[in-house]
């Protein structure tokens, strides 16, 4: 397979998660990883490594697609400085604890936890489960726990942290806005201590393609980044025109199929 046939696939593999995360409104993580994971087995790049690639590339493409989302939200007002700040010192420390349990982790067990995460995700998509408004917001301590809890979970499957921290926002007492804002600059820590620390733990490995500094294969990371975005465009007029209902079913019908195929 030549160079520009496999960077080819990783624009297309970015036009579709960019696609699909602006017509599902979630983050390009739950799509990267498998569509990462299938990739790299396509090209034959060894099994050992292909989910920790995937996992570490997903967040190396976060840092980059996450920023004009966080700064977006910076210019409107609508993220929470001092909650940020409290949940920033276990964002970090999660992140990086939780790279370093994906590193002493097989990758057929991570592949199978991936699966059981996507499930669980797909079910509360398809149930319509959302975050349940609070009104009491925690101290640091409570903050700092719970931002060490977002970071691990977040960078062991690669995603940008939304999934978790806006429940746990919203249940703070944040408005939706809020917790949309001041989740997506939570994910950038995770990304950026997430796919450092997946450089380091993968760093010299002798299965690594050509192309991959640690976990992170950077071919991939630059076609997801020029592609993801312009295509996530066409993802959000996709959705003002399919109904919500009918889009919320089959986006978790596709993380269930994935889910399952990480499982079985």
């Amino acid at each position: 397979m030549t160079v520009l046939v496999t960077f080819l696939g990783y624009l297309g593999l970015g036009a579709a998660a960019g696609t699909m995360a602006g017509l599902f409104g979630v983050g390009g993580g739950l799509i990267i990883v498998p569509a990462l994971v299938f990739a790299f087995g396509f090209q034959g790049i060894d099994g050992a490594v292909t989910m920790h690639l995937a996992v570490g590339t997903s967040l190396a493409t976060i840092l980059v697609t996450g920023t004009s989302s966080a700064w977006a939200h910076y210019q409107r007002g609508s993220i929470r400085r001092e909650w940020f700040l409290s949940l920033l010192p276990g964002l970090m420390l999660g992140a990086v604890a939780g790279v370093f349990v994906a590193g002493a982790l097989s990758g057929g067990r991570l592949g199978t936890l991936f699966g059981v995460f996507v499930v669980l995700m797909a079910l509360r998509m398809a149930l319509g489960i959302g975050p349940k408004a609070g009104r009491a917001a925690p101290g640091r301590l409570a903050m700092g726990l719970a931002g060490g809890v977002i970071g691990g979970v977040s960078a062991l499957f690669g995603i940008g942290g939304g999934t978790l921290c806006v429940p746990w926002l919203s249940r703070c007492g944040a408005s939706m806005t809020q917790a949309v804002g001041t989740s997506a600059a939570c994910g950038l820590p995770i990304a950026l201590f997430g796919a450092l620390t997946f450089i380091v733990v993968g760093w010299g490995h002798p299965a690594l393609p050509a192309g991959a500094t640690g976990f992170v294969m950077w071919p991939a990371f630059l076609g997801i980044v020029v592609a993801s975005v312009p295509f996530a465009r066409l993802g959000v007029r996709l959705a003002h025109v399919l109904s919500p209902r009918v889009l919320r079913l089959a986006f978790a019908a596709l993380l269930l199929t994935v889910g399952l195929r990480f499982l079985f």
